[in-house]
């Protein structure tokens, strides 16, 4: 499931200081002058989307994530290279290369280290 900005904005702050009260993430952002209720009422909106729950003291509420970063990110990148690269990794790794964003020698350095990770017994 896809985030609109604000919601992914609200998680990768979750996904930093969690688990973590409304307060701490206004305390965490960079615009620290916005609404509390404009933070909960996103953070609500995440709760039932299924990617944060919480724990509550009273009327306090403290939120975990229950969807990881890693998790999120695989999903978001897979259906990055199903929409625009018709699925296929490699044309994605293409472009890069053909846009100049990774050249081939730290291309070529990147998969002799996760050759090297694979073949690590520890």
């Amino acid at each position: 499931m896809k985030l609109t900005k604000a919601e992914e904005e609200i998680m990768q702050i979750i996904w930093e200081i969690e688990p973590c009260l409304v307060a701490d993430m206004i305390a965490y952002m960079d615009a620290p002058n916005t609404p509390h209720s404009t933070i909960s009422s996103i953070v609500r909106i995440l709760e039932r989307k299924g990617f944060v729950s919480h724990k509550a003291y009273g009327r306090t509420h403290e939120y975990f994530t229950l969807v990881s970063k890693e998790e999120y990110s695989k999903n978001r990148l897979k259906k990055f290279v199903t929409d625009y690269f018709d699925g296929s990794p490699k044309q994605l790794v293409s472009f890069l290369v053909r846009e100049k964003e990774i050249d081939l020698d730290e291309l070529n350095q990147y998969l002799e280290q996760m050759d090297d990770d694979q073949n690590d017994p520890s």
